[in-house]
């Protein structure tokens, strides 16, 4: 008979118990499964869109995958996966309104024309609706890792400023789900790493790369700088920002070329410098076209390079004007690459505008992309190898000992270590990758190590009742050996490969703590309890 009442009543068993509740609601966030759950969860909203314009709100970093808010129906019609909301999308109308339910609230939006792709658009990017706090990292979700490095010596504190800078770029241009941290070598190198689910390659590599230092001139003199202090206001709807239609597409050498426009507000300031400098200028008239303009132009530079040179009208000479509009180009092969490739540039020069330069110039030295499909199928494979090695463990543990007693309680202490690492990963919120992953496994097969060297020291030999706690006592020594050299390994990995592999190193040292200081002392209590009473 097992006595049920003295395992649960054990202190080692009773504290494995609360942690792995505390697990439980950790991954679950509360009593009842979200494994059925149906709807899109937001991942971010544009800014200057439809939906940011009816009150939608782009999902905070330190919010928990369940807590974001979710889509469940569009205009009535049922929202159980992304293909139903792209599907809706599709249907909707140009300038009509569309009922947005969530499972908050409900919003009214009216639907605007994407100035970068010329189609409907309600500024929301969205995912299936996840089933647990479980944050999935860069191989499991899809999207593009980048290591970038500073060209040039730098302080900390520009470090610092260059991070959350980047992360303004980066949350500006539309994209979330963005890890943006500082990270070391072995040799004291500094590093950027980025990580941004869903997106390619190509979107992210020149605004990581570029500094960015955006200012417009008249003469030698600057009249403002790219940044909140000097440029108040941004437009980015369809409404004044696009192609040109004033100057449109053309055809030039090669192919074709097309403009763009978007409005700006300057600042009070900004806005007298220009009135200063203006003001110095003579008015002269156009050959052609016969209208008046300032004897010099307004011209634009990005990273020290002139990208437009726009005219200033005769009736802004002396004024403090805040609203005025900047211009520039793109070219291609054709007409369709050609307004691609200028609603790209437009794009880039205004988040830049917006967010300011960087303090030092970055260059890229590595660039990884993973499409969300193989993600998943990463995903799949790796639940099908924890379930095959959770089952081959119990397999050669019941030819081992073929004592049932033996076996439950070893195979639930291994999934309860589990239970406690994942639990503990959500709760700080750290990404689940590949690494993370590999750290995973480590775990299993030190439960696995740890466990046995207790089962044998506790049923080996002839032994009286009274040598029961020496036993304990060694295999805990032997295990506790093996921790310390274990987490001392780990250490040099949480900054090697510029802390490419912290991930491991973390999951490693996180996992085979609480193994071996809540499940596996309990396992002990638990074999000590029922192999005695055998005895």
């Amino acid at each position: 008979m097992i006595h049920w009442k003295k395992i649960f009543t054990n202190w080692r068993v009773v504290l494995l118990l609360i942690f792995v509740v505390f697990a439980y609601f950790s991954i679950n966030g509360g009593i009842v499964p979200h494994f059925w759950d149906e709807g899109v969860a937001i991942r971010s909203v544009s800014t200057n869109s439809s939906a940011s314009e009816a009150g939608m709100q782009s999902p905070t970093s330190k919010l928990t995958p369940l807590a974001k808010e979710k889509i469940i129906s569009i205009n009535g019609e049922k929202i159980v996966s992304t293909l139903d909301y792209y599907s809706s999308i599709n249907k909707l109308d140009l300038n009509r309104s569309v009922r947005v339910e969530t499972n908050k609230k409900s919003y009214t939006l009216v639907t605007k024309e994407l100035a970068s792709e010329g189609t409907i658009d309600l500024g929301l990017k969205v995912y299936d609706a996840p089933t647990s706090n479980l944050r999935k990292g860069l191989e499991l979700e899809g999207g593009t890792r980048v290591l970038l490095k500073p060209a040039e010596a730098v302080s900390t504190e520009d470090l610092s400023t260059t991070v959350d800078t980047l992360k303004e770029r980066l949350n500006v241009y539309g994209l979330s789900d963005v890890t943006v941290r500082t990270a070391s070598d072995l040799a004291g190198e500094e590093y950027i790493l980025i990580e941004i689910a869903g997106v390619t390659e190509d979107e992210v590599r020149d605004l990581l790369s570029k500094q960015g230092k955006f200012e417009a001139k008249i003469g030698n003199e600057t009249v403002f700088f790219g940044g909140k202090k000097d440029i108040t206001y941004v437009c980015r709807s369809a409404q004044c920002s696009g192609i040109d239609p004033n100057r449109g597409c053309f055809a030039v050498q090669g192919g074709s070329a097309c403009s763009f426009f978007f409005s700006i507000s300057l600042s009070q300031e900004a806005a007298e410098r220009q009135a200063a400098l203006t003001n110095k200028l003579s008015v002269v008239s156009g050959e052609q076209s016969g209208e008046n303009y300032l004897s010099d132009d307004i011209v634009l530079f990005l990273d020290d390079k002139e990208v437009d040179r726009l005219k200033i009208g005769a009736e802004l000479k002396g004024r403090a004007t805040t609203d005025i509009q900047i211009s520039g180009s793109g070219s291609g092969l054709n007409q369709q690459q050609a307004m691609a490739t200028t609603l790209q540039n437009m794009k880039r020069l205004q988040t830049i505008i917006i967010t300011g330069s960087l303090p030092v110039k970055l260059e890229i030295v590595k660039m990884d992309t993973i499409s969300p499909s193989l993600g998943k199928e990463f995903l799949n494979n790796i639940l099908f190898v924890g379930l095959l090695a959770i089952i081959v463990v119990s397999i050669v543990v019941t030819i081992r000992y073929r004592k049932p007693r033996i076996v439950v309680p070893l195979v639930l202490t291994i999934v309860s270590e589990i239970m406690l690492v994942l639990g503990f990963a959500a709760l700080v919120g750290w990404n689940l990758d590949l690494a993370a992953i590999a750290g995973i496994l480590i775990v299993i097969g030190t439960a696995v190590d740890h466990l046995v060297v207790i089962t044998d020291e506790t049923v080996r030999g002839e032994v009286t009742a009274t040598d029961w706690k020496v036993r304990i006592k060694n295999a805990l020594y032997i295990i506790m050996g093996a921790y310390l050299t274990a987490v001392a390994s780990m250490i040099p990995l949480w900054f090697a490969g510029a802390g490419m592999l912290k991930g491991f190193a973390f999951t490693t040292i996180v996992g085979i703590s609480f193994g071996v200081l809540v499940a596996r002392p309990a396992y002990a209590a638990v074999a000590e309890i029922l192999l005695k009473k055998e005895e």
